[in-house]
């Protein structure tokens, strides 16, 4: 292989390796792939509001369920004692007094949840702003890395166009050349079969001798045509000889060869 192949073949190599190197690290992709992995984390916190607020809503209508009891068993403690029995009115109080302890209970995991649901609420608005923000950040990034991409093949079409120039100039010169001996080449065969020196194997036959005839007989018309212009001039006492004679009208040119 030629040092030109060589070359050759080493700078497409190259250039295929580069643009496989750039599409395998394309920004667009990392930054698409950053993005969405964000969204998923954005929407595994939304989801974890959800549940905290659901297992808050829970405790609540708990708590308003045990409440009730609680203000039941009060109402119930008190007409027990008014009806003289103390016994239920005790029996009363006491159920109560282990509710108030549920109730606690209750009131405790309800303010944790509480806490958490408001936390979990501000992180969630914390990320989405996040979120948007790297939104608006990976487009213009994106849309920047396409123009200058854009911009580069530009250059390195011009750059290619520029650097082929002198290849071109030369193929064209190659084909001049070429062009221009094949039309002396044309030329001078055609001077050889019309000289006879070459045998025109598609004429017919003596077409040699009919070539010479046909010679002879012009020369000999031209010959009586100068004569016929010097007797016409002698005749009519003129100092030169006949001018030939003029084509009259638009139609005068089929009269050529017949007068």
């Amino acid at each position: 292989m030629s040092n030109g192949n060589s070359a050759r073949v080493r700078t497409i190599f190259r250039s295929k390796t580069s643009k496989v190197l750039d599409k395998l690290e394309d920004p667009r992709d990392t930054l698409d792939d950053s993005y969405d992995q964000q969204v998923k984390l954005l929407q595994q916190v939304r989801q974890a509001v959800a549940e905290v607020a659901t297992a808050k809503k829970r405790i609540e209508l708990q708590g308003q369920e045990l409440g009730s009891r609680y203000q039941r068993l009060g109402a119930q403690a008190s007409e027990a004692l008014a009806q003289g029995r103390e016994d239920l009115a005790r029996q009363a109080l006491e159920r109560r007094a282990m509710l108030q302890g549920q109730v606690v209970q209750l009131q405790q995991q309800y303010t944790s949840l509480d806490q958490q649901t408001a936390q979990l609420q501000e992180r969630e608005r914390r990320l989405t702003d996040q979120v948007a923000a790297f939104r608006i950040e990976k487009e213009t990034i994106k849309a920047t890395y396409t123009a200058s991409e854009a911009q580069v093949r530009a250059n390195e079409a011009v750059s290619g166009i520029s650097s082929t120039i002198e290849d071109v100039g030369s193929s064209l010169d190659r084909a001049r050349d070429k062009v221009a001996q094949m039309q002396a080449r044309a030329a001078a065969t055609n001077e050889l079969l019309a000289s006879g020196a070459l045998t025109d194997l598609t004429a017919a036959p003596d077409a040699d001798i009919e070539r010479q005839l046909a010679s002879l007989s012009a020369q000999a018309d031209i010959d009586r045509q100068l004569a016929a212009m010097r007797n016409a001039g002698g005749a009519s006492g003129t100092a030169g000889p006949a001018a030939p004679k003029a084509i009259d009208g638009p139609d005068g040119w089929l009269d050529i060869g017949h007068g």
